[in-house]
């Protein structure tokens, strides 16, 4: 998770949201901007966008059909 500058955002929260079920998971970035959702089921389509302070990224999709074992995703905080 990066600022408009590309800084590491501390404590920014990710929020990962089932298609299906709806159901919302979340993790709370480090100091280094890494977030991390282990055993997601790759059967299912996610959302996921980043938010801390009234900011909030773009939200990212990650489709079951993404063979991919791990998705990099970068989430830039907006300016507002």
């Amino acid at each position: 998770v990066l600022d408009q500058q590309d800084n590491p955002v501390l404590d920014a929260v990710v929020y990962v949201t089932n298609t299906r079920t709806r159901a919302v998971k979340t993790y709370i970035v480090g100091k280094d901007g890494t977030y991390r959702f282990p055993a997601l089921s790759t059967a299912v389509d996610y959302e996921v966008y980043a938010q801390i302070n009234g900011k909030k990224s773009d939200t990212k999709s990650v489709s079951q059909f993404d063979d991919r074992s791990h998705v990099y995703l970068v989430l830039k905080l907006d300016a507002h």
